[in-house]
């Protein structure tokens, strides 16, 4: 063999062994790269266990705690602390730390107390203090005076927030045990699969203490383990199985936790396991369609202009998405962009005897899939008061109207009730948390979403209102991907490259592992 092919086989098989090197390394990036979930965001009390052999540790030390098997050990707080619930207005998020602390300074010169939170690599800025039994007409003249000031906008709403303040301790009891901890604690077991609150998970658990003082139980778990226990029920493969539909989902449920990672790190973990961000189930949750929808799709994400997009999306829209603008209060974002969730195709038709024909035809990707495409409320008058009341906390006898001031593709961004007890107003997304319907259980439910029309119930031999009806669409905000249209997109043989680039409006798909 001469030295020249010496030479090119070495370069050969250094090039191989360089590729095969790059190739291992991202392979365990996929592997390590770790995801926390607040499975219980807040508790007094969480329980937490395995069905094999298990240990508890000290996270801070390392120094094992309790070892046990196949049972339940109790995490509790134990503290001298005081918890306190009040209404605070969030006014606005932002991640311009100049302008957090101008308006912090702003209003507390101007007197008001206000209330930072640390989220998503940002603030959230909220002002006021009032006790949960505060009155709407209180905290709403509260509101109009900070919006007049400049402290807040018109899309500015009331939360319930908890804070515990004082000296908090954990104390860890099994059965003749019992052990007090100041630093958070963590479950491991034997066969990788933990319990937290009776639910299974894989990864490690972990209880701890949150922003409010209060106790988080805590999954960590490889990522792309997390997304076998998110995808089956964002999007339940029974009834939709078809793979490229999971793969949409899993691509994009993977680029909004990858986007999420510190998003919520003040209580100790990146995401919520509901739809605050993604619906999380853990192991027992996991179905093998959808486990091969991730698998297939490792490591691929969602992006525009080489940045992660907030790849947010919905069941159902209705027949339409919406601009994000239009449903939360933040600026337009280039690729959440409304779209419709359905397609005008041109087929050519030949008939005995007849030339070619061009027939135009349109694929609906949601109406044959959703029983939620279309849907109708009713509320009476009694029941119609009792969704205001709730709301606004104020008491009203009679609502005299309902009227929908503002829409924006068929969804609606104002609407106003008109009471015997004064006009009450909410916007965006916030009137689907406003305007409840009855459910067929008798309880108040939030309304699927804001594609509607409302209408007055009108007796015709007396001619007065009796009620209220809305006719309307879809489940969800409307942003981003429909969950059922990128099912009815696969039925009709469209991959999920096709599918995510049509609901994100000029977006690439990568590789980040």
């Amino acid at each position: 063999m001469s030295k020249g092919i010496k030479k090119i086989l070495l370069v050969s098989l250094l090039a191989f062994l360089t590729l095969l090197t790059q190739a291992i390394i991202t392979h365990a990036e996929s592997e390590t790269q770790l995801i926390r979930i607040g499975v219980v965001p807040s508790s007094d009390s969480v329980s937490i266990g395995s069905d094999e052999d298990f240990t508890i540790t000290n996270k801070d030390t390392g120094e094992i705690i309790y070892s046990g098997e196949a049972e339940v050990v109790s995490v509790e707080l134990s503290s001298s602390s005081t918890v306190e619930t009040n209404y605070r207005l969030q006014t606005a998020w932002t991640s311009d730390e100049a302008n957090m602390l101008d308006w912090m300074t702003r209003a507390e010169a101007a007197g008001y107390e206000t209330y930072i939170e640390d989220y998503n690599g940002g603030w959230r800025l909220l002002i006021g203090k009032f006790p949960q039994d505060a009155g709407w007409g209180e905290r709403e003249a509260f509101r109009q005076e900070v919006i007049a000031l400049g402290l807040a906008g018109n899309d500015s709403y009331w939360r319930l927030i908890t804070i515990s303040s004082g000296e908090s301790e954990i104390r860890v009891v099994a059965d003749g045990f019992e052990e007090i901890v100041t630093a958070a604690v963590q479950i491991s077991s034997e066969n990788g699969l933990i319990k937290i609150n009776g639910k299974q998970y894989r990864g490690i658990g972990e209880v701890g203490f949150n922003s409010s003082g209060t106790l988080a139980g805590i999954n960590e778990l490889p990522l792309e383990e997390y997304l076998y226990g998110v995808v089956p029920l964002e999007l339940p493969p029974v009834p939709y199985e078809e793979l490229e539909a999971q793969k949409s989902q899993a691509v994009a449920a993977r680029t909004y936790a990858i986007s999420g990672l510190g998003k919520r790190n003040a209580d100790g973990y990146d995401l919520l396991p509901t739809t605050s961000d993604q619906v999380y189930g853990g192991y027992d949750a996991e179905h093998p369609i959808s486990t091969q929808a991730v698998q297939e799709t490792n490591g691929v994400v969602a992006t525009y202009n080489g940045q992660l997009i907030n790849a947010v999306y919905h069941s159902t829209s209705g027949g339409i998405t919406a601009n994000n603008e239009d449903v939360w209060s933040s600026g337009p974002v280039p690729y959440l962009r409304s779209v419709p969730v359905s397609e005008r195709v041109i087929s050519a038709d030949k008939k005995e005897g007849r030339n070619s024909q061009q027939i135009n035809r349109v694929l609906e990707f949601e109406k044959e899939w959703s029983r939620y495409y279309r849907w109708n409320h009713e509320w009476t008058n009694e029941e119609m008061s009792q969704v205001v009341n709730d709301h606004f906390n104020v008491e009203v006898n009679e609502v005299y109207e309902v009227n929908a001031l503002d829409y924006s593709n068929g969804r609606v961004m104002e609407i106003e009730f008109v009471t015997d007890n004064g006009t009450f107003y909410e916007y965006k997304d916030q009137i689907r948390w406003a305007l409840k319907y009855v459910n067929d259980n008798g309880t108040l439910s939030v309304l699927r979403s804001t594609f509607f029309q409302i209408e007055p119930i009108i007796d015709e031999e007396t001619d007065t209102v009796t009620g209220f009806s809305a006719e309307g669409g879809g489940w969800g905000h409307g942003v981003g991907m429909s969950q059922v249209g990128a099912m009815g997109m696969a039925v009709y043989g469209y991959s999920y490259e096709e599918i995510l680039k049509h609901f994100y409006t000029g977006i690439e798909l990568e590789e980040r592992y």
